[in-house]
């Protein structure tokens, strides 16, 4: 009995690393009856011998797993996935609590729990598709030299006091303490911690360039964590750093980045933009962003999908058609930024570092004298306007800020909005503050709506936009209640520390690079790369020694990507409204995913109609051989549910392809539905392997 154990498993482990030439079947050649029913080379014959040579040392129901998971990792067989097996809680109705579709459809769908707020289960689903983007980051990575490990997530607090962070990152970092009273922190992001192992490592600028990166949960205590994986308290990055000797070095591996991060966005279904960025409180000096652009909830032909039952969207019902633009209303617009972006360049940048061409006025004035003017309750610049008989292009708004506890004063024409990143950047403070008004009295004189440039203590930085210096004659508050001054002029009246860009930009203005007009689109940021040059390396004194023998800083680059937040981005671009039209002539819509076939959790959705009929068990059987042997990944709904259920299942999983092993399961005929375009076919079960790609590439 022993023996026949031993020979059937024999020859399985030759089935699955041996090639029928290279070996015959062990049980065929000792004369008795092979097991084999065809065999495949999957493993190269070095490993196969260093396999076997393993196998004869440990105990065959242990090696087999190891076998089978070295064969599934090189592209081997399939293991398959039964859904009766699977825990996926899909959900009858949206969840009442969501505002955006995607975190909206990952419930429903059954893709992830929330444990509290701003904590989630990723489940079976989930997981399956973050870690097949997780293997196209390290393929692309891969190709950079870019080489991964694994720091901890909860680190001492002295290395972020060294950088100086621990002080100026805000109330987001979580902060405890051990039962020692020691201090500690869960890590929101890792600077300190790589340049530390790099700094007490390497000494000497022939050890440089390095290129680190781990893929690892992070921890921000959100104040008001929402909108699903966007907002979290708990979230998976993948944070990298690369360290240098030279900067030419740091823009070599900073280009790199830069490519792989639009290889792997690419492969992953998005459309998104690299945009200009903001380092934050990474420190970073250039940076860019990468954005994943929500779409617009009026373009109906990217959000609806129609089922062979229609033909357009012109045979839809106007009342049908309204009910369905409302309800793609009912949702919020995801995207805590928003992309200002040429219509007709390759210029994109997140608002808060947008700028528009600016062209310095050539008009000649004769200056004014200064007047003060009684303007009563009047408290903004349209009532300041309105009462003075003035265009709100000839006044100045005066704003006034604590950067650092040091008072500022900005200023801006008009009802322009001041940009506070690009003030605070321009500043190069930790905190910029909006002043109280009793700091306002007390500076000025006066209250908010009455306060202005001209008089201003000593004390005071005077920052003006660009467009200030071009105003002549101008409005502004008489830093005393209940008046303004007239006829007040830039560098006679007052004299600003400079004029620097520190407006917000407003949708339809001239690109900067004078290529046409810029608009907006709202986006999730997925990636950010900075050069963050000697940052942190200065102030924890990681130095080497360069080719004369000197001590310098290391020069570093940081690299990310919101591998949780990936999820959001692909089901906002994906989900779809699925419209059908009942026998009975009913229209009928319900929302779904359409996942890019790179990131699905499967590639087939197998589905048996009647799990009693036997004919159509043996044809799924079938199928599910051949598919898996072919490498697709299948996912089999094996439920005895009602077939209304698993179809509604299904549009919600999302899968590209859906196979119905239906009422012709006894003529050999399955059902072939392309999610993406909703196209529908019989297909003869032996056909199925020559048709999928021709109706996946027509997709």
């Amino acid at each position: 009995m022993e023996e026949n154990i031993n020979r059937s498993f024999d020859c399985q482990l030759r089935k699955i690393v041996y090639s029928p030439l290279s070996q015959p079947c062990p049980a065929r050649s000792s004369g008795g009856r092979s097991c084999c029913k065809s065999r495949q080379k999957i493993l190269p014959r070095p490993l196969a011998l260093l396999m076997f040579r393993a196998y004869k040392s440990t105990s065959s129901s242990i090696f087999i797993t190891l076998v089978e998971r070295k064969a599934l990792s090189l592209g081997g067989a399939k293991k398959l996935m039964k859904q009766s097996q699977m825990l996926i809680p899909t959900l009858r109705e949206m969840p009442s609590d969501a505002q955006v579709i995607s975190h909206a459809l990952m419930v429903r769908a059954g893709y992830v729990r929330q444990v509290t707020s701003g904590v989630y289960s990723y489940l079976p689903l989930a997981n399956r598709v973050i870690e097949k983007f997780k293997t196209i980051m390290r393929e692309e990575f891969d190709k950079i030299g870019a080489v991964e490990m694994l720091a901890p997530a909860l680190l001492t607090a002295d290395l972020w006091k060294e950088s100086g962070r621990y002080d100026t990152y805000g109330e987001d970092l979580y902060k405890l303490k051990n039962r020692d009273q020691a201090e500690f922190i869960l890590g929101p992001t890792h600077e300190e911690t790589f340049t530390t192992l790099v700094r007490d490592s390497v000494k000497s600028y022939k050890q440089l360039p390095m290129n680190l990166y781990q893929i690892q949960a992070k921890y921000r205590d959100e104040k008001r964590p929402r909108n699903g994986l966007l907002r979290t308290r708990e979230f998976i990055m993948k944070d990298g750093y690369s360290f240098h000797a030279n900067y030419d070095s740091l823009d070599d591996t900073y280009e790199d980045y830069r490519k792989a991060y639009e290889a792997i966005f690419t492969r992953a279904g998005l459309d998104f933009k690299g945009i200009i960025g903001d380092g934050g409180a990474m420190g970073g000096k250039d940076s860019q962003e990468f954005m994943a652009v929500t779409p617009d909830r009026t373009d109906i032909n990217h959000w609806v999908v129609l089922d062979k039952s229609i033909n357009s969207l012109e045979e839809i019902p106007e009342d049908v058609m309204a009910q369905i633009k409302d309800e793609l209303n009912n949702w919020l617009v995801s995207g805590e930024d928003i992309i200002a972006y040429s219509d007709q360049s390759n210029y994109a940048a997140n608002l808060e570092m947008a700028t528009s061409l600016y062209k310095p006025s050539q008009a000649v004035t004769t200056q004014e004298e200064v007047t003060k003017v009684q303007t009563p309750d009047c408290k903004t610049i349209d009532d300041v306007a309105a009462f003075l008989k003035v265009d709100e292009g000839q006044t100045i708004k005066t704003l006034f800020f604590m950067a650092d506890d040091q008072p500022v004063v900005a200023l801006l024409v008009g009802n322009d909005q001041v940009n506070d990143v690009k003030l605070k950047n321009y500043l190069g403070a930790d905190f910029l503050e909006p002043a109280n008004e009793d700091q306002a009295k007390a500076t000025f004189g006066a209250k908010f709506g009455s306060l202005g440039p001209v008089g201003l203590p000593d004390e005071v930085i005077i920052i003006a936009d660009r467009k200030v210096q071009d105003l002549a004659n101008a409005v502004v508050g008489a830093n005393e209640d209940g008046y303004h001054l007239t006829g007040v002029n830039p560098g006679r009246d007052f004299t600003p520390k400079d004029y620097v860009d520190i407006r917000e930009v407003k949708e339809g203005e001239p690109s900067p690079d004078g290529q046409g007009a810029l608009k907006f689109a709202r986006g999730i940021e997925i990636g950010h790369i900075f050069k963050l040059g000697t940052r942190y390396s200065e102030s924890m004194g990681a130095n080497i020694l360069d080719e004369n023998g000197r001590s310098t800083p290391i020069i570093m680059g940081c690299y990310g990507i919101g591998v949780s937040r990936i999820l959001s981005a692909v089901i906002e671009q994906h989900a779809r409204l699925f419209v059908n039209k009942t026998p009975k002539g009913a229209y009928r819509f319900s929302w779904g995913i359409n996942f890019p076939k790179e990131l699905a959790p499967f590639d087939v959705h197998l589905i048996t109609v009647n799990t009693k009929d036997q004919a159509a068990q043996d044809l799924t059987a079938q199928l599910e051989g051949q598919l898996t042997g072919a490498g697709y990944q299948v996912l089999t709904d094996d439920r005895n549910e009602r077939v209304g259920s698993k179809f509604s299942d299904s549009d919600l999983i999302g899968l590209p392809i859906r196979v119905t092993v239906g009422k012709k399961a006894a003529e050999n005929i399955v059902e072939v539905k392309i999610k993406a375009t909703g196209d529908t076919i019989e297909v003869n079960a032996q056909n199925l392997l020559e048709t999928l790609p021709i109706l996946t590439k027509e997709s």
